[in-house]
């Protein structure tokens, strides 16, 4: 049960992610000139919402089973009305799986094209991501402000992981745009970006372990946390390589696109790790 909890968990921090990352991106990244990119961004959000409503309804049984000890409960309608009213997990669930609802039903109207309605929405789907799993651990003033801060370290970590799906997808297309300017754009988006995700990461590491890095190293906790941290250096190391090719990038087309895709193989594998993070004790110590 906890591996399928694991893979619910990276499944659906995934597309929220990513969900999030590529409509703040869209007009960042190309401005008012999408109308070759919207169909299929299109395309792939509406599955995305549709993996992240089913991957989310499948966390919410997973959840159910493990608190009441049987996999028969998650199907019992009075034992998921009692996780849904007198846990805070269910609290927090059911309205997250209500703005999912919201989303997907968004996307098959005419109101799919506003740009406000698909941000605000993806928005408050990723925020009520953070209070569930280490982010509820703690209580009052200390606990709202560890809320907030995993709500701004997964707001930086969706921007960069839906920006890169989104430059993939821009790289796929017939090369007639100005690669330059946008990847100039995302550079310098994602300088900020790094910035709140490391701080943002730090916090979290020693308010959680009261450490700034818990031990032993490479077992438990610390070792998946370790993981976590050598992915993204590497996500790091190749930003800075397509960085240092933006001027010729149009020359070398073919491995800025290979560049690109392993960024955010990267991040998808640090947001697998994240996963199994959450189901883990962080080791707090005195």
């Amino acid at each position: 049960m906890t591996d399928a909890l694991v893979l619910c968990r990276f499944l659906h921090f995934t597309v929220v992610l990513m969900l999030f990352g590529a409509w703040v991106f869209r007009p960042l990244l190309l401005g008012r000139e999408t109308a070759w990119l919207d169909p299929s961004l299109a395309r792939v959000t509406r599955w995305l919402t549709a993996v992240a409503l089913i991957s989310g309804i499948g966390w919410l049984l997973l959840i159910t089973a493990s608190m009441a000890g049987s996999a028969d409960a998650a199907f019992d309608p009075a034992t998921l009305g009692l996780v849904l009213r007198n846990t805070f997990f269910g609290q927090v669930w059911r309205w997250h799986l209500l703005l999912n609802l919201l989303l997907m039903a968004l996307l098959l109207t005419p109101w799919r094209s506003s740009t406000l309605w698909r941000i605000s929405l993806s928005s408050l789907l990723l925020a009520t991501l953070a209070p569930v799993g280490h982010g509820a651990m703690l209580d009052g003033l200390q606990g709202q402000l560890l809320i907030l801060n995993q709500i701004i370290h997964l707001a930086c970590v969706g921007a960069w992981l839906g920006g890169l799906m989104l430059l993939v997808m821009i790289l796929r297309q017939p090369a007639d745009h100005p690669l330059s300017a946008i990847l100039q754009r995302f550079s310098g988006i994602g300088y900020a970006l790094v910035a709140g995700l490391v701080m943002t990461g730090l916090i979290n590491v020693r308010v959680l372990t009261g450490v700034f890095w818990p031990t032993p190293l490479l077992s438990g906790f610390a070792l998946i946390l370790l993981i976590k941290v050598v992915l993204v250096i590497g996500m790091l190391g190749l930003a800075l390589f397509n960085w240092l090719r933006i001027k010729d990038c149009q020359q070398h087309l073919g491995q800025l696109r290979t560049s690109v895709m392993l960024e955010w193989l990267l991040g998808i594998g640090a947001v697998a790790a994240v996963s199994l993070l959450g189901t883990m004790p962080p080791m707090i110590t005195a």
